[in-house]
């Protein structure tokens, strides 16, 4: 617009001259408003995407607690399930329930830990 509000200065009269500055006036105005919208789409994806990522690192917490939570229990079945020859507690009568009870003890230690650190 203003390039051609210069090459054309001579040939325009009045009225089209005040034309092309009000053209040119609303071209700036709806610059500057495609500017801030540009700029509030922006900020809107950015707060999505950090809500986002938010939810996302509490399901991965949630995961992580779980997969903590069970490997000891899981160590010590994979253990007695080996089915090794010499493993005296399994002959006696108290063998397989302190296996279990250790079981449970090995996934209730996590949790109390995490709830005493504000983890969960």
């Amino acid at each position: 617009m203003a390039y051609l509000a210069t090459v054309s200065a001579g040939r325009l009269d009045k009225e089209q001259k005040a034309l092309l500055k009000s053209l040119n006036r609303d071209l700036r105005s709806l610059g500057e408003h495609a500017g801030y919208l540009s700029h509030q789409t922006n900020f809107l994806l950015d707060a999505t995407l950090g809500v986002i990522n938010i939810e996302q690192n509490g399901i991965i917490k949630i995961f992580s607690v779980v997969a903590v939570v069970f490997l000891p229990p899981t160590l010590i079945a994979s253990i007695y399930g080996m089915n090794f020859q010499f493993m005296p507690e399994l002959d006696e009568s108290w063998g397989y329930p302190l296996a279990l009870l250790v079981m449970v003890v090995s996934a209730i230690l996590p949790l109390l830990f995490f709830r005493r650190k504000g983890w969960l």
